[in-house]
C-alpha cells in the first residue's frame, strides 16, 4: 500500500470515529434477522400486497422470502434513464428466480443538467440530489424491504440515491447502471462548433446540428462527465456488479447484467447467502479507493461535493484536503474528453475499469480487500463480463486495444499527479480540474473582471470587451445565493480568448460542469460571496493569481485596502419562476461547498 493513501485513510478513519460508530450503532439498532415485514400491522401488510400478483402475495405474507426496493429515475427524457424503463420487469423476474419478491417502490426525480444549462432550472439542478435522497428514504420509510435496488445514471441522481441508500445501510443495495450511448459526432469537433458560434461564425442551425449528432441515442453522453464518472466511481467503490458501467443499453450482455442484479441482491439480503449490507461496502477504504479512481481517470469535479456529503451520510469525515494529497501521488492514467479527444467508448475498448484497476493495484494504490457486492476483494472488479456459448459469465481482463493514447501505465502517466487539486489563499478555498489544462495554461496572474452572472460575462465577450488577460470573477453563484448552478456554458466563450492567445482563469463560488476542459477554473470557492467570502470584495482591475502547479488562490491587493471596502450586496434575484421559490429553505439550510453543499452534513446525523 502507498504510503500516502494508507495515511489518508487512517487519518479519515480516526477524525470520523465519533461519527461513524454512532452510524454503525444506528444501523446495527435497525437491523433484524427476519425479513422487516414481520412487524407491519394486518392492515400494514394488507396494503402493501393489495397489489401484488398472486405468487408475491403468497410469499409476503408467509414472511420466508426478501422483499427488494426497487427505486428508480426513469424517465424518457433523458437519454441516460430511458433504457430503464425495461429493467424493473426484468429485475422483479429475476429476484423471483432467486427466490424473493421485488416491488417499484418509488420513482425519484432526474433532471438533466445538459437541458437546463444557462436556464433558470440549473439553479434547482444542486440540490436535486438531496431531494433524491428524501425520495429514496420515503421509498424506503414503508418498512417492507430487505434490500435496495438503485436505477440511476446522471449527475445528482446516483449520488442522492446513495445519499439515501446510506439512512437504510443495514440493507443490501446494489447500483444497475444501463451504459453510454454509441459514439456520434466526436467531442472535440462538438466544442470546435460550440466556440465557433460563440464567436457568431457559425448559425444557431449548425450549433444545433453539431449538438443533435453528438446527443443523438440512448444511454449518457459519452464525455467524461459527472454521469460516466459515477458509473466508474460506483464500480471502483463495488457498489454495482463488475464491467456493468459501459455496456451499451442495447448490448447483449445488459440485459444479462441487469438479471444478475436482481439476483445478486437476493444473495447479499439477511436471508441470503452472502449477507453483505451497504454499510459494510462503502467505508472509509472504499471512499479512498472511490477517490484514487476519480484522480487517475481525470473525473468530474462535481464529485469533490458529493463524495463528501456521500460520506457524512455514513459517519465519515471526508475532506477536499483527502482528494489534494491522494492527487499528489496518484498519477493520470486516461484521456477521456475533455481530457483528451477520446470518448469513454474508446475507454472501455481500451480495457476501461479492469485495466484501470490493474494499473492503480501494481501501484498501491488500493485497498484491495474491500466488501463489494461482488464479494471480497477488487479483484472481482479486474474481471469483465461475457457471453461463451451463449452463456452469461465473467472473464479476466485481458486488456485492451489501445495504444497508450487513451489509457497508460503507471510507467508512462499522462501527468504524474491526479486531476484534481485544491487551491487555497486569501480568497479562500477552491477545487479546480488541471486534467485538461496544458502544463503552460496552469499558472494565471490578471486583472479581474467581476459578473455577478454568466450572463453579464457573455455579454461582455460579445462587446468585445475581454480581448485581454484576464482572470473572470462570477460570483453570488454559491449554494445560498443561487443554489450553486454550473456554469459550462462559459466553457466556450472562455476557450475562444484562451485561442486568441490571452492567458484567462476563471474564478467562482458556483459550479463548472463535470466536463469542465481547458481553461483553469478555481470553483466551489468558498466561503461564498453570499456568505462574507473576500470574493464579494473583488474589484474590476485587482490582480489575482491562479496557481495549479503550487495550489495558491491570491487576491493581490494590499490588506488594508481590502480592509477598508465594503462588500457588494448580493444581488436582488428574484427566486420566483421554474420552480425555484419551492427550493427557498434548501438555499437557507445548505452548507458550505466543502462539506458538499448539501442539506445533511457530518453534523446533522
Amino acid at each position: 500500500m502507498h504510503a500516502v493513501v494508507e495515511q489518508v485513510t487512517r487519518d479519515m478513519i480516526e477524525r470520523s470515529k465519533p461519527t461513524r460508530e454512532r452510524y454503525l450503532q444506528q444501523m446495527a439498532d435497525a437491523r433484524r434477522s427476519r425479513p422487516l415485514r414481520q412487524e407491519l400491522s394486518c392492515s400494514n401488510l394488507a396494503h402493501a400486497m393489495a397489489a401484488a400478483p398472486g405468487p408475491d402475495r403468497i410469499r409476503l405474507r408467509q414472511m420466508d422470502v426478501p422483499n427488494i426496493a426497487i427505486v428508480s429515475s426513469y424517465n424518457d427524457l433523458l437519454s441516460a434513464h430511458q433504457p430503464l424503463g425495461e429493467y424493473p420487469q426484468q429485475l422483479k423476474t429475476a429476484v423471483a428466480s432467486a427466490g424473493g419478491t421485488a416491488q417499484f417502490a418509488a420513482g425519484v426525480p432526474a433532471m438533466c443538467d445538459g437541458v437546463t444549462q444557462g436556464q433558470p432550472g440549473m439553479e434547482l439542478s444542486l440540490f436535486s440530489r438531496d431531494l433524491i435522497a428524501m425520495s429514496t428514504a420515503v421509498a424506503m420509510s414503508h418498512n417492507l424491504f430487505d434490500g435496495l435496488l438503485c436505477l440511476g445514471v446522471c449527475d445528482k441522481i446516483v449520488p442522492g440515491l446513495l445519499l439515501g441508500a446510506l439512512r437504510f445501510g443495514h440493507l443490501p443495495a446494489l447500483f444497475v447502471p444501463a451504459g453510454p450511448m454509441s459514439s456520434g459526432i466526436s467531442n472535440p469537433e462538438k466544442a470546435k462548433v460550440r466556440q465557433q458560434y460563440a464567436e457568431g461564425k457559425v448559425d444557431r442551425e449548425a450549433l444545433l446540428e453539431a449538438e443533435t449528432r453528438a446527443y443523438h441515442g440512448e444511454g449518457t453522453c459519452t464525455f467524461f462527465g459527472t454521469a460516466n464518472s459515477n458509473q466508474l466511481l460506483m464500480e471502483v467503490m463495488g457498489l454495482q456488479l463488475p464491467g456493468s458501467a459501459f455496456v451499451h443499453p442495447r448490448d447483449e450482455r445488459r440485459e444479462w447484467l441487469t438479471r444478475m442484479a436482481g439476483e445478486r441482491v437476493v444473495a447479499l439480503s439477511e436471508a441470503g447467502s452472502e449477507p453483505t449490507p451497504l454499510w459494510k461496502v462503502l467505508d472509509e477504504r472504499s471512499l479512498v479507493n472511490g477517490m484514487v479512481g476519480l484522480l487517475a481517470s481525470g473525473g468530474s469535479t462535481n464529485h469533490s461535493l458529493h463524495l463528501p456529503a456521500i460520506a457524512a451520510a455514513a459517519g465519515i469525515d471526508l475532506r477536499w484536503e483527502d482528494f489534494d494529497r491522494l492527487s499528489s501521488v496518484v498519477p493520470l492514467l486516461a484521456r477521456i474528453y475533455p481530457n483528451g479527444p477520446a470518448d469513454i467508448n474508446a475507454f472501455q475498448q481500451a480495457g476501461g475499469i479492469p485495466r484501470l484497476l490493474q494499473e492503480l493495484g501494481r501501484g498501491g494504490l488500493l485497498h484491495e480487500e474491500v466488501s463489494t457486492v461482488a464479494g471480497t476483494g477488487l479483484e472481482h472488479y479486474r474481471r469483465v463480463p461475457a457471453l461463451v456459448e451463449g452463456a452469461f459469465c465473467w472473464q479476466p481482463a485481458t486488456g485492451g486495444n489501445d495504444d497508450g493514447e487513451v489509457l497508460t501505465s503507471l510507467e508512462r502517466p499522462f501527468d504524474a499527479q491526479g486531476g484534481l487539486r485544491l487551491l487555497q489563499g486569501n480568497l479562500g478555498r477552491a477545487m479546480i480540474k488541471v486534467s485538461a489544462v496544458v502544463p503552460s495554461q496552469r499558472v494565471v496572474e490578471a486583472e479581474a473582471r467581476v459578473f455577478d452572472d454568466q450572463h453579464a460575462l457573455e455579454r461582455a465577450f460579445e462587446a468585445g470587451e475581454l480581448n485581454r488577460d484576464l482572470v473572470a470573477v462570477v460570483r453570488f453563484q454559491g449554494p445560498v445565493a443561487r443554489g450553486m448552478p454550473e456554469l459550462h456554458k462559459l466553457t466556450p466563450v472562455l476557450g475562444v480568448l484562451q485561442d486568441r492567445g490571452y492567458r484567462v482563469a476563471l474564478v467562482t463560488d458556483g459550479r463548472m460542469s463535470g466536463a469542465s476542459g481547458k481553461v483553469p477554473a478555481a470553483i466551489h470557492l468558498c466561503p461564498e460571496a453570499a456568505r462574507g467570502g473576500l470574493l464579494a470584495r473583488v474589484r474590476d482591475g485587482d490582480l489575482i493569481r491562479v496557481d495549479c502547479e503550487h495550489g495558491e488562490l491570491e487576491l493581490l491587493v494590499d490588506p488594508d485596502l481590502l480592509a477598508a471596502r465594503e462588500p457588494d450586496p448580493v444581488p436582488a434575484v428574484d427566486p420566483q419562476g421554474c420552480g425555484r421559490e419551492l427550493f427557498t429553505l434548501f438555499r437557507r439550510q445548505a452548507s458550505s461547498a466543502d462539506t458538499g453543499a448539501t442539506q445533511f452534513p457530518l453534523d446533522s446525523f
